[in-house]
């Protein structure tokens, strides 16, 4: 029988790369990888149902579930998470010295329903006490003008978004001083080039981080992966087979950071950082699947309803196929 050819979006990650060059094969899958960076994945998803799979923002994903043909259907695979501490920069001249000091300024994001600036939000609001409706959001092209939001948004009307000028960008006018903050995925020109007129919020960024997850357990999950909807309808097996063989592909990258022979990444100190970071998180600190991430899953949708993002609380058993929830036994 032949395998069921699927197109598949995603970037280029250690993780996934075990996919993208054969290794791993999903059982009756023939998988067409693919490589693109995120935000062209997740424009032609959005906007065409381009893929048969493809990552996925979990914010713009969540936001879907609300549309009524609900397009996509998720399983339980990160490919992206971050600490988001470190994306939060300032124009140095905006007074802005610790968190509480957003409180009423101007803050750029590129599109308010991304993913870290939902995370970002979440995290000043519950620990920090700068509510989501204190500032104003500028939203736009962070390093080319005429970005849009990908989702039409229904925001309450405590939360004020106002789109940026036609021919602006964030990154300069967070420069310039026409906004005071940024609250973003990808470090702005801005902060390299500024000569210092742009900074972090936390320049201790790492130490903040890491005193975070000490606190909450959370390592902030960024990236599902969803399949056209249509299509798993059609075959409810290929949730479990893809599931499966990107566990097997992550296992690969597990492996391949911890190998001692030689470095498989240009990182001196690799082993060093991999033992570090096992201390603090556990051998597998970079959990799939529904039951190792429901205290994240659950807060991200907390603050995704409390942004007006999501119209009711979602539940994160109702993000995934259910194929997924468990697996055979020996």
């Amino acid at each position: 029988m032949a395998k069921l050819k699927l197109s598949f979006g995603c970037w280029n990650y250690d993780r996934t790369r075990a996919l993208m060059d054969g290794t791993v094969q999903p059982d009756g899958i023939d998988l067409n990888y693919l490589n693109m960076p995120v935000e062209e994945t997740f424009f032609r998803m959005l906007r065409n149902q381009e893929f048969d799979v493809a990552e996925m923002s979990l914010s713009s994903y969540s936001v879907s579930l609300f549309k009524p043909d609900q397009p996509f259907i998720a399983i339980p695979v990160f490919p992206s998470r971050f600490f988001r501490h470190s994306c939060i920069f300032v124009n140095a001249d905006a007074g802005i010295k610790e968190p509480k000091d957003l409180i009423g300024k101007r803050i750029g994001v590129p599109e308010y329903q991304m993913t870290a600036p939902v995370w970002i939000r979440g995290i000043l609001s519950e620990h920090y006490n700068v509510p989501v409706d204190s500032v104003t959001y500028y939203s736009g092209g962070e390093e080319e003008p005429g970005r849009d939001e990908k989702l039409k948004l229904s925001l309450p009307p405590n939360i004020k978004v106002e789109p940026i000028g036609p021919t602006k960008t964030l990154s300069q006018m967070l420069l310039d001083g026409e906004i005071d903050a940024l609250h973003t995925a990808r470090m702005p020109s801005s902060f390299i080039h500024g000569k210092g007129k742009v900074q972090r919020l936390f320049p201790n960024f790492m130490e903040v981080e890491r005193d975070y997850y000490r606190k909450t357990k959370i390592f902030p999950i960024m990236h599902t992966l969803v399949i056209r909807r249509k299509l798993y309808e059609e075959n409810r097996w290929i949730a479990q087979s893809l599931f499966k063989a990107f566990a097997q592909a992550q296992k690969i990258a597990y492996d391949d950071l911890r190998e001692t022979a030689a470095l498989k990444t240009m990182m001196p100190w690799l082993l060093a950082d991999m033992e570090n970071v096992i201390r603090e998180m556990g051998e597998d600190y970079w959990p799939y699947g529904l039951e190792r991430n429901q205290e994240t899953l659950q807060t991200f949708l907390r603050y995704h309803h409390e942004q007006g993002l999501s119209q009711r609380l979602l539940k994160p058993e109702e993000l995934f196929a259910p194929e997924t929830f468990e697996a055979f036994k020996i």
